[in-house]
């Protein structure tokens, strides 16, 4: 990926910055595979924000106007859905010309579909999901962010009414799938696995893409 920083050939003549996409560090290894994958690793500037802003989406906009407010002019694709900021994310899109987000209500959806995630919580309202990153950071996110690794006792007041774990794969990972399944046992839901690759964001990052070259 191209490294923050101005453009410029070896002429010396500035060239336009290429698209940046900025966002949640949680898809860092999601959005790296897919740039990978689709051989756009010197097509695009990459940034992230802090991953544990999943937890505080509060945080998510605030952070946006700071590190966007000196770009002007180039494509921008802000690797977020609206991730709990109660449409603040797309009042802060809508407001900034050549900017998108990522479509869907969370990267839960992002990833599955939309058919795909309204089926799953229509069959179970009460699911918790998961993804790769968060199956593999659910001690640190979860379990102690939500104080559970101090006071397993607030386990029923935050999961009383769910009933299963959902784990979103990205990867064929195993040991993603073992940590889902340990998650769950954790929470004292039932596990299912659904794999769901990455096709919806390299839809998105193809369209950044090609607006770049249209």
């Amino acid at each position: 990926m191209i490294v923050s920083g101005s453009v410029v050939p070896a002429g010396g003549l500035p060239v336009s910055a290429p698209p940046l996409i900025i966002g949640c560090g949680a898809l860092a290894s999601e959005l790296r595979a897919v740039l990978i994958a689709g051989g756009l690793e010197q097509a695009v500037e990459v940034r992230y924000l802090p991953a544990h802003f999943h937890n505080r989406p509060e945080r998510i906009v605030p952070a946006l106007f700071d590190a966007l407010a000196a770009e002007t002019g180039r494509q921008v694709l802000v690797a977020y859905a609206d991730c709990g900021t109660g449409g603040a994310l797309d009042r802060f899109v809508a407001e900034r010309p050549n900017t998108t987000r990522l479509p869907g209500a969370h990267c839960y959806e992002l990833f599955a579909g939309a058919d795909v995630f309204a089926a799953l919580a229509d069959a179970e309202p009460g699911t918790f999901y998961l993804t790769d990153y968060l199956a593999k950071h659910f001690d640190p996110l979860v379990w102690q962010g939500l104080g559970l690794d101090r006071h397993p006792e607030l386990r029923d007041a935050y999961f009383g009414n769910y009933r299963r774990l959902v784990l979103l794969s990205q990867s064929d990972d195993a040991s993603v799938v073992e940590a889902g399944r340990v998650a769950a046992a954790q929470l004292g839901l039932e596990f299912e696995h659904r794999h769901v690759g990455r096709t919806g964001l390299a839809d998105a990052v193809a369209v950044v893409i090609s607006r770049r070259a249209a």
